[in-house]
């Protein structure tokens, strides 16, 4: 009984970081895109900066191994494209 208890929560900590990673990526996927059409947008240029300090913070780090610069790169790439 213990061992399921135990899997389980590890799942739901599991599943709730994947959460919290999966929203700040389009959270930035849509900033990058507002800032696209409009550059001067200082909502998207703010919502753009704090989510790349997530992504260097030890707090991302914390939950996951994802080089924090290889994914702003890459997402910026996918918006540009």
């Amino acid at each position: 009984m213990y061992r399921e208890q135990s899997y389980s929560i590890e799942r739901a900590y599991t599943d709730l970081t994947n959460a919290i990673i999966l929203q700040a990526v389009k959270d930035y996927r849509t900033a990058l895109r507002r800032l696209a059409k409009h550059p001067f947008s200082s909502m998207a240029l703010s919502a753009k900066e704090e989510l790349e300090r997530f992504f260097r913070s030890d707090w991302f780090e914390l939950l996951t191994n994802i080089d924090p610069e290889m994914l702003i790169t890459k997402l910026e790439a996918e918006v540009i494209a």
